[in-house]
């Protein structure tokens, strides 16, 4: 097994390193040793992008990350359609906020509504706002989470925006895997 010691560093650097360690090689089993609680959940996502089975184990304030290579995907799974909902702000469209709010509930009522699910939505920026406890799209964000949408949160927007504590539904990420998510998604919608 391979093992790359990434302790005493911020995210994303653990996702990051990992990836650099990663490249241009074939490792069937690796170990990544962290410091931090998000960077570990952020380098198993990581790892589960790429192909393995994660496991996470904690001893104090110390989180060991083991990936182990799956099987390579089959072309089909390779294929399949990996939409990307992307929201940057609290309404839809330019114009009158008001309108925006009301597009931008039908919008998300619309999505629960898809034959085909978003596979991800990512909020950044003001978006942010739409993912918080005080937010009026709460129910229906839960309700298209609860329908197996991934729904991932800038950290660094929710820092500055002083609502990381308030977060109600998704997950809080960084700029690595959201830009990863578009680089891997077949297609972009943006309201």
């Amino acid at each position: 097994m391979e093992c790359l010691d990434l302790k005493g560093k911020t995210c994303p650097v653990p996702v990051i390193e990992t990836k650099k360690f990663l490249e241009g090689r074939t490792v069937d089993e690796i170990e990544v040793v962290v410091d931090d609680p998000t960077a570990s959940e952020n380098v198993r996502r990581f790892l589960g992008s790429k192909g393995y089975s994660t496991t996470v184990f904690q001893d104090g304030n110390i989180y060991r990350v083991e990936g182990c290579r799956e099987k390579a995907l089959t072309a089909e799974q390779a294929q399949t359609k990996r939409s990307l909902v992307f929201i940057d702000g609290e309404t839809m469209g330019r114009g009158s906020d008001d309108l925006g709010k009301i597009l931008m509930r039908s919008f998300l009522n619309t999505i629960k509504e898809l034959e085909t699910l978003p596979w991800r939505m990512v909020f950044i920026n003001a978006g942010v706002k739409l993912v918080v406890s005080e937010s009026e799209y709460i129910k229906i964000l839960k309700e298209i989470e609860d329908l197996g949408v991934d729904i991932i949160v800038c950290g660094t927007c929710l820092d500055y925006f002083h609502l990381k504590e308030k977060v109600d539904v998704g997950r809080i990420s960084n700029m690595f895997e959201i830009v990863t998510s578009f680089n891997e998604a077949t297609n972009v919608i943006r309201p």
